[in-house]
């Protein structure tokens, strides 16, 4: 072996851009492979599960969505669901429809961002969404508005756009205002159309080619394209009730960051868009499928660049299902039809368990209440969490692929493009801290009491 075969090359990327929160990657090449890779997240423990101890139920539709600023939604669903069937409190039809509906908002404007700000840049030669609005001014304008109008509907039923309040257990604070949904059915009809461009534009762009297998994992729903219901699925042939959670994934502590891995059946697997996609075709709307097929991309897909695609075929298929959920509570509301939003609801002392799809994957809540309805213990695992182990093998296999003999500048930009087709949410991700601790010559090793939580 030659001393350039056998020199070491160390490439870092000390702060990762155009991702939430902070994390580096360390990459290590000798001989031509791939010695060492570390993602590191290395923000602190967030201890939000510790602080839902001992809180009322009813206070943790507010206090989760604090968890994340972008899917607050996905949080405050998660919680209510699983509490609510607890609590045998069903609050009928009309609150189910308006909650899909909220949740439809916020997989707009989270997916609206991802693509324009954060991933869209990475493979049309630009750094940022400034440089972007230079070069596809209309498609970046385009994208700002549909993220604005995600916005507004969550600002519609959940009284303000970030960290909303009007979710509660049994339904909604308040009736949204018919005015307001009035005007959410004129900006759906324009947006559907733009939605569908945008969908088209995402698969016009140099997407690399980059097949490789893993096991995605999503929800599933008998009929609907799964959002905020369903059995967890799994390309492996998993499908189960959220309750089986913990018994195919196990989470554990790596020595290089603060976030907690998952692995499926001792696998790591893929939560996200692109799996909700692979797994859920046949949910799509027509007008949603129709659109994907016109890309003419094959799918099911095993590249993980075409997740920016997935994006976009998940806001249209939003803004699609907002559109008719909108015009069916109005018509409903004209006529005098409307059904309240909020049941009473009385605590009962067990366990709630539930999980639905942020826009990054599914989220998986489980608390245990006494009969006061207090939170004894709360467990929380986010869909960065469980994309950590996958992003690392994802990392390896493509960076192999792309060439590990390229220059270290084109290392890092196909690897930074990698971390980011996950639009990780790395501060929500930082689950956990071990202590290792030497006093008076005594090794002591102390574990934190809680996880912190993660984004959706």
């Amino acid at each position: 072996m030659s001393d350039a075969d056998s020199r070491r090359i160390r490439i870092r990327v000390p702060a990762l851009t155009r991702v939430e929160g902070e994390g580096a990657l360390e990459l290590d090449l000798r001989a031509g492979r791939i010695e060492s890779l570390r993602l590191r997240i290395y923000e602190p423990p967030r201890y939000f599960e510790k602080f839902l101890e001992g809180r009322q139920a009813r206070e943790l539709p507010d206090l989760v969505a604090r968890i994340c600023g972008i899917c607050p939604v996905a949080y405050q669903m998660t919680a209510v669901h699983g509490v609510e069937r607890l609590f045998g409190c069903d609050p009928g039809p009309r609150v189910r429809r308006l909650r899909r509906l909220l949740y439809c908002g916020e997989w707009i404007e989270s997916h609206a961002l991802h693509i324009h700000l954060l991933a869209a840049p990475d493979f049309l030669g630009v750094t940022s969404v400034a440089e972007l609005a230079r070069v596809a001014p209309d498609e970046t304008r385009r994208g700002l508005a549909l993220q604005q109008l995600g916005n507004r509907i969550i600002e519609v039923l959940g009284g303000r756009s970030v960290h909303p309040v009007g979710v509660i257990l049994g339904g909604f604070g308040h009736a949204p205002d018919p005015g307001a949904m009035t005007a959410l059915a004129a900006e759906l009809e324009t947006a559907a159309e733009q939605a569908r461009e945008l969908v088209a534009w995402c698969a016009g762009l140099p997407l690399p080619e980059d097949a490789q297998d893993f096991v995605t994992v999503a929800l599933r729903h008998p009929a609907e394209y799964p959002m905020n219901e369903g059995r967890i699925c799994s390309s492996s042939g998993l499908d189960l009730d959220p309750t089986g959670f913990t018994e195919h994934v196990e989470e554990f502590q790596v020595p290089h960051s603060t976030a907690l891995h998952a692995l499926l059946d001792g696998r790591p697997y893929l939560v996200g868009p692109l799996a909700r996609l692979n797994l859920n075709l046949d949910r799509l709307h027509p007008e949603a499928r129709a659109a994907l097929e016109a890309t003419g991309l094959p799918w099911p897909s095993r590249n993980m660049f075409h997740s920016i695609v997935a994006r976009a075929v998940e806001i249209h298929q939003a803004v699609l299902e907002a559109r008719e959920l909108v015009l069916e509570d109005c018509a409903r509301t004209g006529n005098g039809e409307a059904d309240g939003v909020y049941r009473q609801w009385r605590p009962r002392a067990g366990v709630a368990v539930w999980a639905t799809e942020a826009p990054r994957g599914v989220l998986w809540h489980r608390y245990e209440l006494d009969g006061h309805g207090r939170v004894v213990t709360a467990r929380i695992v986010p869909p960065t969490a469980q994309n950590q182990a996958r992003i690392e093998e994802d990392l390896r296999t493509s960076l192999t692929a792309f060439g590990l003999d390229r220059e270290p500048a084109e290392l890092r930009q196909r690897a930074e493009t990698v971390i980011r087709n996950y639009d990780p949410c790395i501060s929500c991700a930082t689950h956990f801290l071990r202590l290792d601790l030497e006093r008076d010559g005594e090794r002591i090793r102390v574990l934190a009491g809680a996880r912190a939580p993660g984004g959706g």
